[in-house]
């Protein structure tokens, strides 16, 4: 076998020098992308007025122009979490309480420890008959809210203890299946 000589000091650096710049370049990518990114607090002044005049029609019963605004809001910057919760309201409102906790949990992508998200979305999902589903999220808005004035943990924990609404209820306990028709046409089996 032939023995190869140690490499020198110029030869190491040579080799490894590609590598370590590949690396440094990749941390710098991945650093800076962050400082890119607006805060929470640079949302756009024209989303954050949108939003506060969709929840206004809200508060006044207008759930289509409140939606519009909203959705509006929302196209602006999607980063709006204020509006998506808003938008959840109107939904439940509207009684689409899958659209509700589909908003809510895009409140929560962009912020895990919201916890008016967190209870919203627990309301949303016993006024879909998801009560223990409903209980988890009011475990974790307790625990992010400690204390006893945390006003959604309590707001949910009624909701959670009124239960769902009787026509979901309804729903849940008819499991019969309706009998077949008559004029039904068999299917037919390849023999």
């Amino acid at each position: 076998m032939l023995a190869s000589p140690k490499p020198s000091l110029l030869e190491t650096i040579m080799r490894f020098t590609p590598v370590t710049a590949a690396l440094a370049l990749a941390l710098a990518t991945v650093s800076s992308a962050s400082l890119g990114q607006k805060p929470d607090d640079d949302i756009d002044p024209r989303s954050v007025a949108l939003t506060l005049q969709g929840e206004a029609a809200r508060s006044a019963g207008n759930l289509s122009s409140a939606n519009d605004l909203l959705e509006t809001a929302l196209a602006v910057d999607p980063r709006n979490r204020r509006a998506y919760v808003a938008l959840a309201r109107v939904a439940r409102d509207q009684e689409l309480p899958g659209k509700a906790i589909r908003l809510y949990g895009e409140a929560l992508t962009l912020d895990p420890n919201d916890v008016a998200a967190i209870s919203g979305q627990g309301e949303a999902m016993v006024q879909k008959g998801a009560v223990e589903r409903a209980r988890l999220n009011l475990a974790k808005a307790q625990k992010l809210c400690k204390g006893p004035n945390c006003a959604p943990a309590t707001q949910l924990a009624a909701a959670i203890a009124k239960g769902p609404p009787a026509n979901v209820l309804t729903a849940q306990a008819n499991t019969t299946v309706p009998p077949k028709s008559p004029n039904a046409a068999e299917p037919t089996r390849p023999q």
